[in-house]
């Protein structure tokens, strides 16, 4: 017999199913109840569609095999269109359309770094990047995000992370799971790391249209950051709440942009990778898109407030402060790792996120999603409060916890 087939080092992950998910999947194949406090897919979560948005799809001009290696220009169009109502002016000649928010990623890892070169990504932070980092042959260093007050860059903890092969710095704006905009004197701080080290700033601004009631004003990186080269990365799956037609984008703007972008349409070409019919229905979606944005919106605030509501008599829990995003940042007592409490939680039939999932320390730090079903949302928020205050901790136990 032939010796085992040999693959990519860059594949050998860890596929085996870990003790959370299988404990997920045995409770949900015993047809046991469970509030999702993780739901992120709008499409299953109790959200109206307009019917009428699928005709876009039927265009005769879906027929036509034209390959644009930016993307159609009635595509980039409607994109530009968008930032317009931001206040933002960018040409479709900025724009590159991509299939997602990943994709457009892989895209600027390849432009940007050669094999073994850095990419700073801020922490806590979305856990997407390992995978696209490993498969584009590039290493990821973390840039911290601190919480006092409210969460925020710190330069110092970034300057330290950078090292000759550091050749960008991702931003999520809003920060996902944080709910962190980026502020005027982080964007000068920032700008001025960029510009001493010659590192380019990759932004991603899929959650930029859902800033909680209260919270600053916010622009969109669109607009450009002083003589730093910047791409913006955005698209329908939180945008129009679309995540099934796989349409996003990257806008450049910055230092040497024609250079990146000639070289993006080199990238684009070889892949040619969005169908003809999302790019003849992305302009009717991103029009659509403040009906689905309304739902959202309201959604999100009142889950927001029943999840205040309800703490406001847990003494063994606490809200981190938030901007914007549909997720919320809990800070609980570090007794225990906690991927046990999310299993106890779970067996009590609520489900949550552990901390550490973000990145976040394995002790102390839950996170919930503010955008399911209200009444399932109240349920599961009611358990949690239940299962914490049986815990027997102190409030004071929680904030006496050492901050990120």
């Amino acid at each position: 017999m032939g010796e085992a087939m040999r693959f990519s080092a860059r594949t050998n992950w860890n596929t085996e199913e870990n003790a959370l998910a299988r404990a997920h999947r045995l409770r949900m194949e015993a047809g046991l109840p469970v509030a999702d406090l993780t739901a992120s897919n709008p499409t299953r979560c109790g959200f109206r569609y307009d019917a009428e948005s699928l005709a876009a799809l039927a265009s005769p001009e879906t027929l036509d095999y034209d390959p644009q290696p930016r993307g159609s220009l009635r595509g980039r169009e409607a994109v530009c269109a968008y930032y317009a109502e931001l206040g933002v002016k960018v040409a479709p000649e900025q724009i590159i359309l991509t299939t997602s928010t990943s994709e457009a990623y892989s895209y600027l890892f390849r432009l940007l770094c050669d094999a073994g070169d850095e990419i700073l990504v801020p922490q806590p932070g979305y856990p997407l990047f390992d995978f696209l980092a490993a498969l584009d042959d590039v290493r990821l260093k973390n840039a911290p995000l601190v919480y006092d007050h409210g969460w925020q860059i710190d330069p110092e903890g970034i300057r330290r992370a950078i090292t000759p092969r550091t050749r960008a710095m991702v931003l999520v704006h809003p920060n996902n799971p944080t709910g962190h905009f980026t502020k005027a004197w982080e964007k000068k701080e920032l700008a001025a790391l960029c510009r001493e080290f010659d590192l380019a700033l990759v932004v991603d601004e899929v959650f930029l249209d859902y800033r909680f009631a209260g919270s600053e004003a916010v622009t969109s990186f669109a607009a450009g950051l002083g003589g730093v080269p910047v791409f913006v990365v955005s698209g329908l799956s939180k945008i129009a709440g679309l995540p099934q037609m796989k349409a996003a984008w990257i806008a450049v703007t910055g230092t040497e942009k024609a250079a990146a972008l000639d070289r993006l349409e080199v990238i684009g070409d070889t892949f040619l990778p969005m169908n003809a019919p999302v790019q003849c229905a992305l302009p009717t979606w991103l029009a659509g898109r403040g009906a689905i944005q309304a739902q959202i919106r309201r959604r999100v605030a009142r889950n927001l407030a029943e999840l205040d509501r309800q703490f406001a008599g847990a003494p063994a829990v606490s809200r981190l402060k938030a901007e914007g995003g549909w997720y919320a940042v809990l800070r609980i007592p570090a007794t225990e790792r906690d991927e046990r409490t999310v299993l106890e939680l779970l067996e009590r039939g609520v489900w949550v996120h552990p901390g550490y999932f973000f990145g976040m320390p394995e002790s102390g730090w839950l996170v919930v999603s503010l955008l399911g079903e209200e009444q399932e949302f109240q349920q599961g928020v009611r358990r949690l409060v239940d299962y914490l205050a049986k815990s027997g901790v102190t409030r004071d136990a929680v904030i006496d916890q050492d901050p990120l």
